[in-house]
């Protein structure tokens, strides 16, 4: 069965979470076609060791490990360009992101003419509180503010690590991203410019 979309997972050092975000997916996306892509820069705490386990038991779960590779952006690129699927998505291992958006922004997606959705936290119902401290919350919704008005870009929240977007539309910019720094979504807003779609 083809699969419909790829949730790539840059970790770092994600042992004790890892187990419950899969958990979290699998009853999100229950009765869909997925895959989630971990990408590992090679964490010490056996994270990698921990997906490959998953993934000898569930053939939708895989692992990437790099080493002497560093980095969420190029961990994500490199994530997204191992898949197959019409439709990917990126969000962290931390259990920030809330999973259960997942089925609602692949709906979307694809039903509608969009190239990519972003889980907000500048959004109704979105929370830029969880996880954050007061003072970096703040921080990240004037950044998201100064970036959307200096790159002229339409995006709501540049700084956001949970999106989903087509597969097609990414390999159009995929080679002038950069696999450094850890704000991929910024990245692709700018390389794509303002004829992406986006919500």
């Amino acid at each position: 069965m083809s699969v419909e979309l790829s949730i790539i997972v840059p970790t770092f050092n994600e042992s004790l979470n890892l187990p419950l975000l899969i958990a979290k997916v699998e009853s999100a996306l229950r009765g869909r076609s997925w895959e989630m892509i971990i990408v590992d820069d090679n964490s010490p705490d056996g994270t990698y060791q921990l997906a490959k386990q998953f993934a000898f038991k569930d053939e939708r779960i895989r692992c990437i490990r790099r080493i002497n590779r560093r980095g969420l952006a190029g961990a994500c690129i490199e994530g997204i360009l191992s898949s197959s699927a019409p439709f990917v998505a990126v969000m962290d291992a931390d259990l920030q992101h809330d999973e259960s958006l997942l089925p609602k922004m692949l709906d979307k997606l694809s039903k509608n003419d969009l190239d990519i959705i972003i889980g907000s936290r500048y959004v109704d119902n979105g929370n830029a509180n969880t996880g954050f401290s007061k003072k970096r919350a703040t921080m990240s919704l004037i950044a998201s503010a100064i970036a959307k008005k200096l790159l002229k870009v339409k995006f709501n929240d540049l700084m956001s690590g949970f999106f989903m977007l087509r597969r097609d539309k990414f390999d159009e910019v995929a080679t002038n991203l950069s696999t450094s720094g850890f704000k991929i979504l910024l990245d692709i807003a700018v390389t794509s410019g303002p004829n992406f779609k986006s919500e």
